[in-house]
């Protein structure tokens, strides 16, 4: 079976305790920076081994080389400035993390992050998957007000340069072996809300045009992509500390966000905040869903029958073969985690292969 499949994750997993360490002691100058590479290969081979142990069939490193599931990567364009979050904001913490700004002309300087993959597949006897923010993501938070109109007077001009940089990305991760490619995007789910929608007014976007805007950046990204090469898309409602931004179901967005040219969609469904499973009827034939039906907010395991009964109730939009499950959203999105420990993350994902086995055999 090709990607993604039945039991299926996000990408993310808490770090260990020695690897928050390192990275403490690597900060205040006292751990070289080959320690604690050497941390996080630890860190990684451990958390393949334990993904593989439970019947994962997709291997992530668990994005621990990571602060951030987006900025570290997007910091490395070039003509990409990280400033501070003017809102919305995640509630229940102080701490906010940094939004994209672009300063200058956007461009692939370098490769980023293949060495990440390279680790990654070295040591991962099934599919290893990679995880990179969408390219809406360098627009999403401050909108046209946080791309300089000097450098960029023309935001057509702007999705073009972002689109060639994210076509030589991908080149290279194709290059080194990857053949399954995740692009996280929150935007769809965050236009969901209202008040998103009135942030992006204030920002001087149209919210009814960004999701066209966004499905049509994702295409021109992925123009180039290697034929045998799946790639998926995430979007869910924000994931900071085991906090949330948006709520709203996917109605507004659904038709925009499945033109998208991705092969599977990983939609969060683990609260009401995602509205009901209607909005799925606009999936084309061929294109799969994976279910987020299990949290990672919380440690409360979910019980195995209400699982298997709202996947019945996704079936009724979309054929059962097109479903696959997993959680909402990765259980670290940044390297603080989320309010859950390490043993309650795998007992989640252990559920969700045993509720697939159940499911589809």
């Amino acid at each position: 079976m090709k990607p993604p499949f039945r039991a299926d994750h996000v990408g993310s997993l808490l770090r260990p305790p020695e690897l928050v360490a390192a990275r403490a002691r690597h900060r205040a100058g006292e751990l070289s920076a080959a320690a604690l590479r050497e941390a996080e290969d630890r860190a990684i081979l451990e958390a393949v081994r334990r993904q593989e142990a439970i019947g994962l069939r997709s291997i992530t490193d668990g994005e621990m080389r990571r602060d951030w599931w987006h900025l570290d990567f997007l910091g490395q364009l070039e003509g990409v400035t990280l400033t501070a979050n003017p809102g919305p904001k995640f509630g229940g913490t102080e701490e906010q993390p940094p939004i994209p700004s672009v300063t200058g002309r956007v461009r692939l300087a370098r490769p980023i992050m293949i060495e990440h993959f390279a680790y990654l597949k070295s040591v991962a006897r099934e599919t290893p998957k990679f995880t990179i923010p969408s390219p809406s993501m360098l627009h999403l938070r401050g909108g046209r007000a946080s791309i300089s109109k000097a450098v960029y007077p023309d935001l057509a001009e702007f999705w073009a340069d972002v689109a060639a940089a994210y076509r030589e990305e991908i080149r290279h991760l194709a290059a080194a072996g990857c053949t399954y490619l995740q692009l996280d995007d929150v935007s769809f789910a965050y236009l969901c809300d209202p008040k998103i929608r009135d942030n992006c007014r204030a920002n001087g976007d149209d919210p009814e045009r960004l999701p066209r805007t966004y499905a049509d950046a994702i295409a021109a990204a992925l123009a180039d992509r290697p034929a045998g090469m799946t790639v998926t898309m995430h979007t869910c409602r924000g994931n900071f500390k085991s906090a949330w931004v948006a709520s709203g179901g996917y109605d507004p967005v659904a038709e925009a966000m499945f033109s998208a040219p991705v092969d599977a969609f990983f939609m969060e469904f683990d609260s009401a905040r995602a509205g009901t499973f209607e909005p799925l009827r606009w999936l084309p034939r061929g294109k799969k869903v994976v279910l987020g039906l299990v949290t990672t907010k919380v440690g409360t395991l979910e019980d195995r029958d209400t699982l298997l009964r709202r996947i019945e109730e996704a079936a009724k939009f979309v054929p059962l073969e097109d479903l696959c499950l997993s959680p909402q959203c990765g259980f670290a999105s940044t390297h603080h985690g989320n309010a859950l420990s390490i043993e309650e993350q795998w007992r989640k994902l252990e559920l969700v292969v045993e509720v697939a086995r159940r499911v589809w055999g």
